[in-house]
């Protein structure tokens, strides 16, 4: 994973700096999101992984299935494809958001909770931690059923546990010493 992160910096910055030059950050991000979402699926990768489909058709083929891309979006996947780096777009979206993210000094907060969380309820976690870190926060939330009930938050280096699993595992810690 480190190593990909290398790989897709460059392309990471490359797009971040064309999408800030154009005003457009937001317009990229959902871009390569689409993207992303393509090369995942399994046609997607039988094609990345077949030697016999040139770079061009490669590119063509995804930009087509993402849909909506402009020429500038179109020429970074085709970059990507004749240096066989397709395989890093994910990574190439993950640091593009930092980078759009630290640009607009947005906070990215992970939220991962045992059963789906209403709006009302991630609106209530994204005011408490906008106010504990004075800071926006933009949050994505998955469900994570071994947390068993409540919620754990990720932000950078920062893991807030109010899971049912956490306060569990510090009993039994606390049991054991």
């Amino acid at each position: 994973m480190a190593e990909n992160l290398t790989l897709a910096r460059p392309y990471a910055e490359a797009a971040y700096g064309l999408a800030a030059d154009a005003g457009a950050a937001a317009a990229w991000l959902e871009s390569l999101e689409r993207l992303v979402q393509v090369i995942h699926a399994p046609e997607a990768q039988q094609l990345v992984r077949n030697p016999t489909v040139g770079a061009a058709a490669l590119a063509k083929v995804l930009a087509d299935a993402a849909g909506g891309l402009t020429e500038s979006q179109v020429r970074l996947l085709e970059v990507m494809a004749e240096n066989h780096r397709l395989p890093v777009l994910p990574e190439v979206l993950l640091h593009f958001r930092d980078l759009k993210n630290a640009a607009e000094s947005v906070l990215a907060a992970e939220i991962q909770s045992a059963f789906p969380l209403s709006d009302a309820d991630v609106a209530s976690v994204v005011k408490t931690l906008t106010e504990k870190f004075g800071r926006p926060v933009r949050a994505a939330v998955t469900i994570n059923a071994e947390l068993i009930g409540g919620i754990s938050v990720v932000i950078g280096d920062q893991t807030i546990d109010a899971s049912v699993r956490g306060k569990l595992q510090k009993l039994a810690t606390a049991l054991t010493h």
